[in-house]
Order: C-alpha cells, then structure tokens, then sequence
C-alpha cells in the first residue's frame, strides 16, 4: 500500500468457539490494519453477537467485515443493519438461516449441546470436531486434524456459551433481510462441508443484491485454520477488485 493510499481496516469476526482470529491467521494480510475480538459468553442471540461487534467498530470510520462460519451469521446480522462506514462484507462457511440440512443432526445438536462436564468434553466436542472435519484438512500451510478442532474448543469454549451458540445458530434467520446488503460480497467457500448444508451459500448468493462466490479447492469447513495463506489470498483478490475501497488521503 503507497503512502497516499487508505484502506478501510479489516475487522475478523470469531467462529464458533469465539478465540478470537490467531497470529498466524491474520499474518498473510500483511501490513493492512486488522482488527478482532472475542465473542460474549454465554449469549443465544444473533442480534446480541452483532451488538457485540458493532460496539467494537464504533471508532472506525471505514471497515470491512471478515466473518468465519458462525461469524459470517454475525457479520451478516450486522451488514443487514446497513452500518455506516461498511464497506464489504465477506462471508466464509457461512449461511443467512439454520445451516443443518440433516433432522437427526439437527436434533442431536440442541441435544449434546446441552451437555456439561465430561459429556461436554468427551461427546459433545468430539463429535463437533468430527462433523468440523474434511479430507483435505492435514494438506494446507497450517496441518489440521479432529484433534485440533476439539482444542481449539476445550481452550475457548465453556459448555453453556457452546449450548447457547447452537441455540442462537439454530433459531437466526437473515433471509428476508438478505437484499438489505448493500456493500460487494464474497462468499468463500470450502469444497467439502459436511456441518454447512449445500443451499447456504446459494441462498446467500440469489438474496444478497452484490455477492459472489468463489470455492476454493481441497479445503474444508476449517480452511481458515489449515489454509490462511490461500484464504487470504481469495479475501485480498476480491478486495483488490473493489475500486471503491481504497480513497486517496488528500481527496
């Protein structure tokens, strides 16, 4: 980026487990201002995580919101509210209503999530990791696996903000809402997903007025864990692309 060139900070938002994005996650975006939180514990509503993270942009006058999986909901829920300073929005994994397409998972989710101590720990996150993984995962630049998933969890995630994060995914529903999107929209995303069903993206992609997609090969639901540098890549590409986000200074 030249000297007089600005460009509007980047502000990740958390996935599921709430960690705030990693070191090595935001290192590919290089010299760009960044911007991440962690999530609130223990909320069941979408509305609330979006209150979150607008609070957190409040100072900022031009931003660009990142949102991963669970995160993409939440950034979605904020971009419907038409925020001043928006300038993009990129959604990965994500999805605008209940993201299950299976009934018996569907039901088994509201029931594990219910779960504490060592059924927490050992059923719950196991079986979380499980359906988090993809064949693709130990090939990217950051080697992923289950076991890694339910770290990431047992590190970061107490049983009730689990419990109350499925109810709040379970229970949003951006549809009607998608044309109220008014800023360039990507959809990342992964070639094999088994947690997000297949009409998510599409749903997104008809609704939101200027979005596309881009698949990015051999990854799966944890890309922005096992592949950051080719993540980043496709974020920055289609930034790059939008004129209307970088202004000059003196302008």
């Amino acid at each position: 980026m030249s000297t007089s060139e600005k460009i509007p900070t980047l502000v990740f938002v958390p996935c599921f487990s709430g960690a705030p994005w990693s070191a090595e996650q935001l290192a590919p975006y290089g010299d760009a201002p960044k911007r991440t939180l962690r999530l609130p514990e223990g909320v069941d509503d979408m509305e609330r995580y979006a209150d979150h993270v607008q609070e957190a942009v409040a100072d900022l006058d031009d931003w660009v919101l990142v949102g991963d999986s669970f995160g993409a909901n939440i950034a979605l829920a904020l971009a419907t509210r038409r925020p001043k300073g928006l300038r993009a929005l990129v959604l990965s994994g994500g999805f605008a209503a209940n993201p299950v397409d299976s009934k018996p998972w569907k039901a088994l989710m509201r029931v594990i999530g219910r779960a504490r101590g060592p059924l927490y720990t050992q059923l719950t996150l196991r079986a979380h990791a499980h359906r988090l993984a993809s064949p693709f995962d130990g090939e990217g630049q950051v080697p992923w696996s289950e076991a890694r998933s339910r770290e990431l969890f047992l590190a970061n995630t107490p049983a009730a903000s689990f419990d109350a994060r499925v109810r709040a995914s379970l229970t949003a529903d951006y549809v009607a809402a998608l044309g109220r999107v008014e800023v360039p929209t990507l959809l990342l995303t992964p070639s094999h997903d088994v947690l997000i069903g297949e009409n998510a993206s599409r749903i997104m992609l008809a609704g939101i007025p200027d979005a596309r997609e881009v698949v990015l090969p051999r990854t799966g639901h944890m890309f922005r864990f096992s592949h950051p540098v080719t993540y980043a890549a496709a974020v920055e590409y289609f930034l790059a692309a939008q004129p209307t986000l970088r202004k000059d200074i003196d302008a």
